[in-house]
Parts: structure tokens; sequence; C-alpha cells
């Protein structure tokens, strides 16, 4: 599954292996008569069958937390190649309010309505025919289809594909925090950036902006574990937070050297993991290496003319837009890295799924420090 930047929107779409059509995720289409929740024709071989569970919906575009409606829907029974979760932590992406307020209409959802977050822990219930891994009663975190979406609920169906063992060591929140999020940071620092994760090669320096947001503050923590010196930007009240989570040198972003984004040290940054908005091109190159890249996480119009022409004008400096693949590979190794210790989801805020539309409005508000956590 390919998480990628719909440049002008500043949003995400998914896709899977090298089909560069909307079809998002090789599902199986959905009847008329599901109404937005995973229900196949055939009735759950277990207890699960005929039940119904509590689930948050919301029935059209925009309308924010208050087009939240709480509800009660059949659990949903899993495909051959998914399986049915109890879930026990689902956190919110930024994605989340923005298929809501209709940033990717008409591609999401699918239809209405629709049961939002794609991020989640929980048990293992059931699994479908020809699941091989896991077995009912296994831990796992894993990310749900955009298209059909399901997280805030009681249940939710995942596939095999895009689900992996938690250990004990690792809580359900903590989990839940990892898909979208982690492996964005992790793959714009390992495959983009090139660090290694075992502090090997030669050191770089490297920018983190929006350091305490939920993709900065695992980009953080991820570029410390290789040979890298980083400078964060992030709001004066999370100063101590960025430091604290190993940042070599932190910027407030509403100081002049801040929105300058000016090293204390006077380093110039080999690599730009961007994580805000609204930066233009004029700010980063002063401070870039002479081969210094930006790898842009929320791409806007502009920064999407930048790409062409330094693409265009054979510039060293340069503005990408990173494409993250959403997979069980990444995701087991950022669960490893927090069961060892090594990396650690910085919880903003716990919900009941109850007060779902709470933590969706903070959602919408953008200043999360971490994740924001529902549970059931």
């Amino acid at each position: 599954m390919l998480l990628f930047c719909f440049p002008w929107l500043q949003i995400h779409f998914v896709r899977t292996g090298t089909d560069v059509t909307l079809r998002l995720d090789h599902e199986e289409k959905l009847s008329e008569t599901q109404k937005g929740t995973r229900i196949p024709s055939k009735l759950s071989s277990v207890s699960m069958a005929g039940k119904l569970m509590k689930a948050v919906q919301y029935f059209g575009y925009g309308g924010g937390a208050a087009a939240l409606k709480h509800v009660e829907v059949p659990v949903p029974t899993p495909g051959k190649d998914e399986l049915l979760l109890k879930l026990e932590a689902t956190s919110l992406n930024a994605v989340d309010w923005k298929i809501q307020k209709g940033k990717i209409r008409p591609f999401l959802p699918r239809k209405f309505p629709y049961i939002p977050a794609m991020d989640v822990a929980g048990e293992v219930v059931e699994v479908g025919a020809e699941v091989k891994t896991f077995k009912a009663g296994d831990k796992v975190v894993a990310t749900l289809s955009f298209s059909y979406g399901g997280g805030l609920a009681e249940f939710a169906v995942a596939k095999e594909r895009l689900t992996v063992s938690r250990p004990p060591e690792v809580s359900a929140a903590d989990a839940a925090g990892l898909p979208i999020a982690g492996i964005t940071a992790l793959q714009a620092l390992t495959q983009s950036a090139g660090i290694k994760l075992d502090r090997s090669g030669q050191q770089v320096s490297i920018l983190v902006t929006a350091a305490s947001s939920g993709v900065g503050h695992y980009a953080v923590q991820l570029a410390k574990l290789g040979n890298t010196h980083v400078t964060a930007t992030c709001g004066a009240r999370n100063l101590d937070f960025v430091k604290h989570l190993g940042a070599d040198e932190v910027l407030d972003y509403k100081t002049p050297d801040g929105a300058a984004l000016k090293s204390p040290s006077g380093r110039k940054y080999d690599f730009v993991i961007h994580c805000a908005t609204g930066i233009p091109w004029s700010t980063f190159e002063p401070n870039l290496s002479p081969n210094g890249k930006v790898f842009d996480l929320t791409p806007s119009s502009s920064g999407l003319l930048t790409f062409v022409l330094k693409k265009v004008t054979f510039s060293k400096k340069q503005l990408l837009p990173v494409f993250a693949t959403l997979n069980a590979e990444s995701l087991d190794d950022l669960v490893k890295l927090v069961k060892e210790g090594k990396l650690k989801t910085v919880i903003d805020s716990r919900h009941s799924l109850s007060k779902a539309e709470d933590a969706w409005a903070k959602c919408v508000e953008g200043h999360a420090t971490g994740k924001i956590i529902v549970e059931p």
C-alpha cells in the first residue's frame, strides 16, 4: 500500500503495488446493503454473527466533530485474507479529518455512512480462511483500509498483510500511534535520507520541522538512532519536550531565528524532514548544505512547483515530496524499536469512544503533542 501526497490539497491517497489508478486497495467492492460497515453476505462462523457494536460514523462531507454520530451497527465479518479485531486503541491522524472535510472527494470515502480512522491495535477475534500468520487471541497492531476506515468502533477488520504482532512490552495505545505517522518518519529518514539506525556512516545534520507533532516526534527519536545532529522546530510550550526526545538544538518557530530556521550552532542542514506547512523554499535554501535536500511530507502547490524547478535546473539543493509505503515490514521494525525501548509513542490525550468527538476536535485543531488516542 502506498501512501502518497496529493500536493495541491496537502492530503494523502493510498495505492498498492505499481497500480497508479485510484483503486486504493485491492479490496472487494461493497454491496449497496452494507451501508458503510464491512459485512459480507455470509454469517460469521463464530459468536460475533448477528451481534451489534458501538461505532462512530459520519453521513456526509463536512461538519467536523459535530457531524460524528454514535451508532450501533453489525460487527463486520473478515474476508478470506482479513482478521476481525476487538479494538483496544485507535489513533487519529490529520488525514482522518481531511477525508471528512472532502479534500479527497470523490475518491474517499468510498461511500457513506463512514466509520473513520485507520491506525488500530487490538486482539484477533476471528481470521479469514486464507490467513496463515495469526489466530484468535493474538495481540496485533494494524492499519486499516483508507477506503472503508473502521477505527472508531469496538471491532474492525484488517488485512493480514497490513497487520503485525504486538508483544506484551508494547501497549495497545503505544502501538496504535505507529502505523501512518511512524512509517512516514521511518521511511523519510532511512529510505529518502539514507540514515542508518545503528549510528554507522558519516555524521549528517538534520532539521525536523513541527517536531512535537505525530510524525515529528517519531522523526526526532528515529534520527537520533543514527549518526546525526538534529535541530528541531516547535512551539514555545514544547521546547523542553522536544529536547527530551533527543534533539540537539530546538528552535521556537515563532522567534526570528526559529522562523528563519537558523541553527544556533551555525550548521547547514544535509536533510530536512519537513512535517510543517507554510514554509517557503526561500527560507530553506540558505540553510541547506551544498547538496541539501528537503523531504516534504505535506507538499503544497508551491512546493510542487519548487520540486519541478529544482529538477529541471539540475539544482543540487532540492525539495522532494515523500512517498511512504504502508507495509508490515516497516510497521514491525517500529514495534521492535518500541519493545527495545529505543522509540516511544508520546500520547497527547486519551479519549473514550463515547467521547470520540472531543478527540476529533483536538485533531482538527492541529496542536497535539504526539498522538491522540481513542479507546473503546
